[in-house]
């Protein structure tokens, strides 16, 4: 089926149950690496992604300035940590919703996430759902949601063959992901009940407890998508 609308999803909290598993890793990670001075109010920082908040924590502790080029262990070694611990499980309905969005509506499908890349993709493969991997961004590269995001974008474009999407959906469960999409003039849904009440304070159109409370077409009436 041709795919003419485009939904973009992050990973962590809105497709798998995964957030303990991934600050547990991270943080093991940068202890492993010798930063020990972590400040772990992870909503204070400036970009709410593994890289930059790796690259804060990094200068925090070490008088040399951080380089990306430090990603590639550190990302090796955080996988290895993920792999220890127990098994991530889907959002409920996530795995079903995905694979219906893929196979049977015109919507194409990608993953934005400030995670790191290969941590994201054991999260994904342990929770069962299905994706693509061309179709994954994570913050190797990228310091900003934004670019994230809009990143993956342009890997759909690229993979779907669409030189512009009728529409485009962010899903997300932290107020980050929110205020990503209304920088980047895209639509919103939030999952999950613990950021609710943030979201209510963002006036938020579409918001769902989890996959089994999704519906498509009345989600297109909410965010107003004819």
């Amino acid at each position: 089926m041709q795919k003419r609308k485009l939904i973009v999803f992050d990973i962590d909290d809105t497709l798998t149950k995964s957030e303990n598993q991934h600050q547990t890793a991270y943080v093991n990670t940068m202890r492993h690496f010798g930063i020990e001075k972590i400040d772990q109010n992870w909503r204070t920082y400036l970009h709410h992604t593994d890289s930059y908040i790796l690259k804060e924590n990094y200068e925090r502790n070490f008088s040399n300035p951080f380089d990306l080029s430090f990603i590639s262990g550190f990302e090796k070694e955080m996988t290895t940590n993920i792999q220890s611990l127990s098994n991530t499980k889907e959002i409920k309905g996530a795995a079903q919703i995905v694979r219906f969005l893929m196979n049977e509506t015109e919507y194409g499908v990608c993953f934005a996430t400030g995670s790191l890349l290969k941590p994201a993709y054991i999260k994904l493969e342990q929770a069962g759902i299905p994706f693509i991997p061309e179709l994954v961004t994570g913050s190797n590269n990228f310091y900003s949601r934004e670019e994230i995001v809009k990143n993956a974008v342009d890997k759909a474009k690229d993979f779907y063959k669409v030189d512009i999407f009728e529409h485009t959906i962010s899903v997300g469960d932290g107020i980050w992901d929110l205020r990503t999409a209304r920088n980047l003039n895209i639509h919103f849904i939030g999952i999950l009940d613990k950021n609710l009440a943030d979201f209510k304070r963002e006036n938020i159109k579409c918001h769902i407890k989890d996959w089994q409370d999704f519906d498509l077409l009345n989600a297109e009436k909410q965010l107003e998508i004819t």
